[in-house]
């Protein structure tokens, strides 16, 4: 095993991104600073790294082998001739390179900054492909688990809408519907049923990474090492991603950017009644929820006998998606454990 050091600019060819045109979307992935945030009928790259440019997801790293499309919020990065693609996802992953970023109103990294970095990487290619492959049976049994978790929370939500939307819950054949209701439930405001209360700020720059989730309005954002919440509880957009819903079944710590529901008064009808209800935007500048007003949306609360029933039904679903979430936390511990020991040459291959 080898190791030597090279710098950016001999390892990679360098690419701005470009802002994504107004196609209605398409086949492609469009990736900005901060992953994937959308779908385009054009691709303009495929096979490279996406290096997030500005702001708070600066040096934030994403690969594809599929064509893509960088926005220009992104540096795009092409390995050269015998540097495997998969490897320096992990390498610089692996390197801060938010670290090199300057700028006077946020983070910004520029091609002339990236280019004279310099790494200490594996030479021989074989080794790089065996490094890589080593981290990818990691992250392609996460990917599996998050897919398998995708699908069972699309079994609660198709449960939810048959039952509780087009109102053919168990029974429904013998049951009067009074004014689009059926006997005997009844449609209450929010404010009525549970408390938004607000999260609390909480910087990225003073977080420590720890145990416990942080969430924005964008969902999981982070973690810090201590929780603000008692799980488990329900998130829900205030700022920015306006009315996005999240259970999350641990401790937690929900940031300014949201409103969170209690553990005393979450539920998991809760959760998928809020995902079905239409928050409104009520700021002109940046995206915002009025508290008064999503206090205002009325939800449609059955019976006990079919609260109970639609509970027994989704139950058992989320406890496999619990138990999946807590596989991929420790898959991805043990790959974080595993990551610097290889790319340092501690771990032979």
């Amino acid at each position: 095993m080898s190791l030597h050091e090279i710098a950016l600019e001999e390892a990679f060819t360098f690419h701005n991104g470009k802002a994504p045109k107004s196609n209605p979307e398409g086949p492609f992935a469009i990736f900005g600073s901060n992953g994937r945030i959308g779908f385009s009928k054009e691709a303009n790259h495929a096979g490279a790294l996406i290096i997030g440019r500005v702001g708070a997801y600066c040096g934030s790293i994403e690969y594809s082998l599929e064509p893509f499309w960088a926005s220009d919020n992104t540096i795009v990065v092409k390995p050269r001739e015998n540097q495997n693609l998969r490897y320096w996802y992990y390498r610089l992953k692996f390197h801060p390179l938010g670290n090199y970023a300057g700028g006077a109103a946020q983070p910004l990294l520029t091609q002339g900054t990236l280019k004279p970095i310099k790494l200490l990487v594996h030479k021989n290619e074989d080794e790089q492909e065996q490094v890589a492959k080593i981290l990818t049976t990691y992250d392609d049994l996460i990917e599996n688990n998050r897919r398998r978790i995708q699908l069972l929370e699309e079994s609660a939500r198709l449960l939810y809408q048959e039952w509780f939307v087009h109102l053919r819950f168990p029974g429904h054949e013998q049951v009067k519907i009074i004014d689009g209701v059926p006997e005997g439930w009844e449609k209450k405001p929010l404010k009525q049923i549970a408390t938004l209360n607000y999260g609390k700020a909480l910087k990225a720059e003073v977080r420590v990474p720890g145990p416990f989730p942080v969430y924005g309005s964008s969902g999981e954002v982070g973690s810090h090492e201590k929780a603000l919440v008692k799980g488990p509880g329900i998130v829900v957009g205030r700022k920015g991603n306006v009315g996005s819903v999240y259970w999350v079944n641990t401790d937690f710590y929900p940031i300014d950017t949201v409103y969170y529901i209690s553990a005393e008064e979450s539920s998991l009808f809760l959760y998928h009644a809020l995902q079905n209800v239409q928050f409104i935007n009520t700021d002109v500048a940046v995206p915002g929820l009025n508290r008064g007003m999503a206090y205002s949306r009325e939800i449609l609360v059955p019976d006990d006998k079919n609260y109970q029933r639609f509970l027994s039904e989704v139950l058992p679903l989320q406890e496999q998606i619990n138990k999946l979430q807590d596989y991929n936390i420790k898959l991805t511990q043990a790959r974080d454990l595993l990551l610097p020991k290889l790319m340092s040459g501690e771990l032979t291959v």
